[in-house]
């Protein structure tokens, strides 16, 4: 595991890591505004999320599999429909009869590795999957306000 909870998987491109230039790069990219326009990562207050949470590692893996080959692999979005049967079918949560949907909730609501990523998952994006202490999740980020 060792990567504890490091949400921008997507945004590796090799050089751009340097600490000078502001952690907002990536946010920038959305709306040429960056800072407090674009899209707000790790900046609101506020996220809309589906997960799926799963006890063991064999079955999430199962899940984002699943989501890969119908919609990841191909660098498209998994449309929120979608995930919800996913969760509906893999997922050991309560909010799995929901599709996953835990609505919105707020920054410190959530347990550490979770809210870090849901809070900086771009909306639209799914995360990989991570752990946490109720078991292993995938996140669906569906909106932000603050």
């Amino acid at each position: 595991m060792g990567k504890d909870s490091k949400p921008k998987e997507s945004g590796g491109k090799g050089k751009g890591k340097q600490a000078a230039s502001g952690s907002d790069e990536n946010a920038s990219k959305g709306k040429g505004k960056g800072g407090k326009g674009g899209d707000g990562l790790g900046t609101c207050t506020y996220v809309k999320a589906r997960h799926i949470l799963c006890e063991k590692q064999g079955k999430i893996n199962e899940a984002y599999k699943k989501l890969q080959d119908g919609w990841l692999c191909n660098g498209d979005k998994v449309p929120p429909a979608e995930f919800a049967k996913i969760a509906q079918e893999y997922s050991e949560c309560p909010s799995g009869k929901k599709g996953g949907d835990l609505g919105w909730f707020p920054r410190g609501k959530m347990a550490g590795p979770f809210q870090d990523v849901a809070f900086n998952t771009p909306v639209g994006a799914t995360s990989a999957p991570f752990k946490s202490t109720h078991g292993y999740h995938i996140i669906l980020s569906e909106g932000r306000k603050n």
